[in-house]
């Protein structure tokens, strides 16, 4: 049975199809599947639109009730969510530090490969998405060598699909890896059953007109 949606989690979808960060068409997946949406994060690219989504990303996090002492954001479209949110999260009297890594590691100045607040504490990751969960890892592994602890990952849309390792589809998503075997929350602020909801009950025509394609992804490859 399908959970109801939010209705935070309903005004996110409707604010990333309005800002074109959520699209419909024909997409080609890491996976190589062919998907009739595609979501963008990077497109969330000037002022107005990076604080509505900060917005969401806060507000989910409170509500969740996951405790956390910081952010921490992988390169590269983590470093930028890290610090909108925590900007957020201040405004919202919740003030925490962030921290995010580079690419390659610094050999002058201050060195390393991790950047902002000392990583400590309980450590909380902000990706856009989870494709695979080798970012997570990644962070996990970074988060653990400075003798902090991870204790959670916020994404922004959870596509609630089987993943595919080496090409052979697997019975669980890349988010519920993340869960099970990682053993972290993920803290998502819509995901795919969410997009639907919203596709099935628009007054547009031309929005709701994908619904069916939609949803024949989500009974080929949803989990």
């Amino acid at each position: 049975m399908t959970t109801p949606s939010t209705p935070l989690a309903q005004e996110f979808v409707a604010f990333a199809v309005e800002a074109g960060v959520l699209r419909f068409g024909e997409f080609k997946t890491k996976a190589g599947r062919l998907s009739p949406y595609f979501f963008n994060a990077g497109l969330f690219n000037d002022g107005a639109r990076l604080v509505r989504l900060a917005e969401f990303y806060a507000k989910t996090l409170l509500a969740s009730g996951v405790e956390f002492d910081m952010i921490f954001g992988p390169a590269y479209k983590g470093i930028t969510l890290a610090a909108a949110v925590s900007m957020e999260l201040a405004r919202l009297g919740h003030n925490k530090p962030f921290a995010y890594n580079r690419k390659e590691a610094k050999d002058h100045g201050e060195g390393g490969t991790l950047v902002g607040a000392p990583v400590q504490g309980r450590v909380l990751i902000i990706d856009d998405v989870i494709s695979a969960g080798t970012s997570v890892r990644e962070s996990i592994a970074m988060i653990q060598a400075a003798g902090a602890t991870p204790c959670g990952v916020s994404i922004a849309l959870d596509r609630q699909e089987k993943a595919a390792e080496n090409g052979v589809e697997q019975p669980w998503s890349a988010v519920q890896y993340v869960n099970r075997q990682l053993h972290l929350p993920v803290v998502a602020i819509a995901g795919l059953s969410d997009l639907l909801q919203y596709l099935h009950h628009n007054s547009s025509a031309d929005i709701a007109a994908h619904a069916a394609a939609v949803q024949a992804y989500r009974d080929r490859y949803g989990v």
